[in-house]
């Protein structure tokens, strides 16, 4: 009995390490990540794809109030998983960040500067009492120096840089599909096509054009793009037929 209500003292408290030296409210945030629906990045040669699943459980809902696909500057986008609001509060986050780097220095920010400034406000709350974690975790994509970048966020306030990943729900199996399926020569066309096909293997359902948010950032243009349901057709149309295989 001793030993529970200890535990539940460092359960409550984002402040206190346990023994074991866990923050008991990070590991909760993570499972609250797992909870939400899952979003994908892929990073090719010539850009980035951003794809989210928005699917709706209910018809009365308007599939436009679902939000995880951001626009944060012409050249950087933004995929979230876990709760919306918290999300809500990171984008704008991000958005007034990379405002502020345009005025004060006259250029775009760097994506790997706007994923380390999130991560930096991220971690303030992994350490400031009567505050909890954000409990989402974001997938920041973009070009930088005509680069392509892809990174990712954790609740813990960790950036991480992937060539492909994913966050939300099935996220061990989308990590599996993209090991198994990614190659380094991918272009815009072919990420488009590896990050729909990884949705499309989890879940009962698959996926419909209209249960999905995509959009791209080409290394040509450095221009976020978000692709119309119509453009989104024709891709899932693709991989139902099988048009990807030789």
């Amino acid at each position: 009995m001793q030993g529970q209500s200890q535990q539940q003292a460092y359960d409550r408290g984002i402040t206190i390490f346990s023994p074991d030296g866990r923050l008991y409210q990070v590991e909760y945030a993570r499972e609250a990540v797992k909870r939400g629906t899952a979003s994908v990045g892929v990073r090719t040669e010539d850009g980035v794809v951003l794809a989210a699943d928005t699917r709706v459980r209910s018809p009365l809902l308007e599939r436009e109030s679902v939000e995880k696909l951001h626009k944060i500057d012409d050249h950087i986008g933004i995929a979230s998983a876990g709760h919306v609001a918290d999300a809500r509060q990171l984008i704008d986050f991000a958005r007034r960040d990379a405002q502020v780097n345009q005025l004060r220095y006259g250029e775009s920010i760097g994506v790997e500067s706007l994923t380390k400034d999130i991560t930096d406000q991220i971690q303030q709350y992994t350490q400031t009492g009567g505050a909890r974690p954000f409990g989402v975790a974001l997938i920041v994509g973009g070009i930088e120096n005509g680069e392509p970048r892809l990174f990712e966020t954790d609740p813990s306030g960790t950036p991480y840089e992937w060539q492909a990943l994913a966050v939300g729900s099935d996220r061990e199996d989308l990590i599996s599909f993209f090991e198994d399926e990614y190659r380094e020569d991918l272009d815009l066309d072919g990420g488009i096509d590896l990050a729909l096909r990884g949705l499309d293997t989890v879940g009962d359902e698959g996926i419909d054009a209209e249960g999905v948010a995509l959009g791209t950032i080409d290394v040509e243009t450095e221009q976020f793009r978000r692709h119309e349901t119509d453009e989104v057709a024709s891709y899932v149309e693709e991989i139902d037929t099988g048009g990807d295989e030789e």
